[in-house]
């Protein structure tokens, strides 16, 4: 076991990073250490880099990024039973209290208290990543490495499916990034009968057709609510996946929502938004639903059932695979609007 790894860094509170060399981290007797095989670049990861007005608030540099991975483990805590060296593995980011009334009454996923690896510990950009043992996920080896590391976005896309009916409904998802395509291919792999994607970049428009949604609408173009109302029997849609976070996307979602529909609200809003309370949800008698994270450990169980199912094809959202060393590059692939889901591996290789 070497004595030191390279990571991403975030040295201090300012724009940018640095690929560092830095001591492999040390395990407790709970903990189990993990070597990276690939990690997945999230838009968190794009505000911190930028140093934005959330990651101010947040982040206390210094500190290794990254919530998204998958790899093996090399080592374990005296008092780890679960995982064995040589385990393939990812692991839930989302590092939960289990004290709070939350994580007691079986909503772990929204515990009080819960802090989250890579965010406010050290995380997975880097060959070495620490885990505690009760977030770990033994994974089967038949899922392929690519769709290993991005568990925790795609874990997100299924909470929201699944969080109501979908069989036999019809979809409309606002906000084609990651977890929107994502959620294409669960709401029709789970027996959604029309998915309707609306987002306004064209690089995931071209994606989205790519995941098969069966409508893909410009909002700035297209006369989205005509279109759903042509193809819903004039009812609108019976399931709206927000995605986006914006107030024109949740304004539109809510105009082509069924009456008695479910509205699953995952986007998260830079700033506080208006809405119609009365037209848009009481009078319609709209269930609504804030939608956080993964399910502890519910969703964790279906994303895996559907994986080694066969049953998702998550490919077209992985536009790029980098060396670590290229971190910096692929921020500003994020940021050209050009990129989706980048896997970043840590030995250079593809």
């Amino acid at each position: 076991m070497p004595n030191t790894m390279l990571a991403v860094m975030k040295p201090e509170a300012a724009p940018g990073s640095e690929i560092r060399e830095v001591p492999v981290p040390k395990f407790g007797p709970n903990e189990v250490l993990v070597k990276v095989k690939v990690a997945s670049i999230c838009g968190t990861d794009l505000h911190i880099y930028n140093w934005d007005q959330w990651a101010q608030r947040r982040i206390k540099p210094p500190l290794i990024p990254g919530h998204e991975f998958c790899g093996d483990v090399v080592a374990v805590g005296s008092e780890v039973t679960l995982v064995k060296e040589g385990d393939f593995v990812s692991a839930e980011m989302h590092v939960n209290c289990g004290k709070c009334l939350q994580c007691r009454t079986g909503q772990a996923h929204i515990c009080q208290h819960v802090k989250i690896i890579g965010v406010d510990a050290n995380g997975a950009f880097a060959e070495y990543v620490v885990i505690p043992e009760s977030n770990i996920w033994k994974l089967d080896p038949a899922i392929p490495q690519e769709y290993a590391s991005i568990l925790d976005p795609l874990g997100n896309a299924v909470h929201t499916v699944l969080a109501g009916d979908i069989a036999a409904k019809t979809v409309a998802i606002t906000g084609c990034g990651p977890i929107g395509l994502f959620s294409i291919a669960v709401a029709k792999a789970c027996g959604a009968t029309k998915v309707f994607a609306i987002e306004v970049n064209e690089h995931r428009r071209a994606i989205a057709k790519k995941m098969k949604a069966d409508f893909v609408l410009d909002p700035t173009k297209d006369n989205v609510k005509q279109v759903v109302l042509d193809n819903t029997e004039g009812v609108g849609v019976d399931v709206l996946l927000e995605m986006a976070g914006r107030q024109d996307a949740i304004k539109l979602g809510f105009s082509i929502l069924r009456l008695g529909g479910r509205a699953s609200l995952l986007g998260i809003p830079g700033k506080p938004i208006e809405i119609n309370l009365a037209e848009d949800i009481i009078f319609k008698g709209a269930i609504v639903q804030g939608i956080n994270g993964r399910k502890m450990y519910e969703t964790w169980y279906q994303m895996e059932a559907l994986l080694k199912a066969k049953m998702l094809d998550l490919h077209p959202v992985i536009t790029d695979k980098i060396p670590m060393k290229d971190f910096s590059t692929a921020m500003a692939r994020l940021q050209s609007g050009e990129a989706s889901k980048i896997l970043m591996y840590p030995n250079g290789t593809k």
